[in-house]
């Protein structure tokens, strides 16, 4: 989703770019941050390797000072760390930042981000759509709020993985849902509710 916020009169924001003119967003969400554990794990690893590096330094040198590691390079050892932890976590975080599904008053988005460099964007019309279901399956999920949304529409499903709090999002999309009649109009103004679930 774009961050920026473009007017095209008084009364209409465009949330994100693909948005159509007489399109309303009603909710946001996106899934929950364990998607980006591998990135996490990674970062760590590149936090802490200049460091063992320092370490192991000062092992085999012990009998060498002039060889040692002095404070100096401590501190380019930790700025290199932080720079490696940087490099390895930035594509997991655009990516889980990135990827949002947006429900409008005509459609369910699912706009998906791949690193830096691919995008990809799915729709299904919210009259398409016969049932949202969720489920919790496991400690992990259920502990960290985690889990599974699946769309039923007349041509397949759409299965959503790793959602925060699925149950407030289906409860959230249901109401949607109900409100506008399983795709009719939104009776108040455009985009006046717009919610945003992180």
């Amino acid at each position: 989703m774009s961050n920026s916020v473009s007017e095209r009169d008084d009364d209409f924001v465009r949330y994100f770019s693909e948005q159509f003119d007489d399109e309303g967003v009603l909710f946001v969400f996106r899934k929950h941050p364990v998607v980006m554990r591998k990135g996490l794990i990674l970062a760590s690893v590149g936090l802490l390797l200049p460091m063992l590096v320092i370490v192991a330094m000062s092992y085999v040198y012990v009998n060498n000072p002039d060889k040692l590691p002095t404070m100096n390079t401590m501190y380019i050892a930790m700025a290199t760390g932080v720079l490696l932890a940087t490099i390895f976590m930035l594509p997991f975080w655009i990516s889980w930042y990135y990827s949002v599904y947006i429900v409008t008053d005509q459609r369910l988005v699912q706009i998906t981000q791949k690193g830096f460099f691919s995008r990809g964007m799915v729709t299904i019309g919210l009259d398409q759509v016969q049932m949202v279901n969720y489920e919790v399956n496991g400690i992990q999920q259920t502990l960290l709020g985690f889990g599974t949304i699946v769309v039923q529409t007349f041509v397949g499903s759409l299965t959503i993985n790793d959602v925060h709090h699925p149950a407030r999002v289906q409860k959230k999309m249901l109401h949607i849902l109900r409100d506008l009649g399983y795709g009719g109009k939104v009776e108040s103004e455009k985009n006046q509710e717009y919610y945003d679930e992180e």
